[in-house]
């Protein structure tokens, strides 16, 4: 994956402490910047998608391992 300029690390945090951690996370990076979101829970399956789409990022690559969710999102 290409270089991350900022890593969210959401686990244990429950809905909506993910998205808005992300959303925070976000004003700080520069366009074309990459963050890596890592989050335990399964609301986040469906809101970091649905945010991403929302603010009009790109959601590069997702997956899952040992039960942490990761998302890789560039900002536009």
């Amino acid at each position: 994956m290409e270089d991350v300029a900022k890593t969210v690390d959401a686990t244990g945090q429950t809905c909506p402490m993910p998205v808005l951690m992300t959303a925070k996370a976000a004003k700080e990076l520069q366009p074309g910047q990459v963050m890596l979101i890592k989050a335990t829970d399964n609301g986040a399956r469906s809101d970091i998608p649905a945010w991403v789409s929302q603010t009009g990022n790109e959601l590069l690559e997702s997956g899952e391992a040992d039960g942490v969710m990761t998302f890789y999102v560039r900002k536009k």
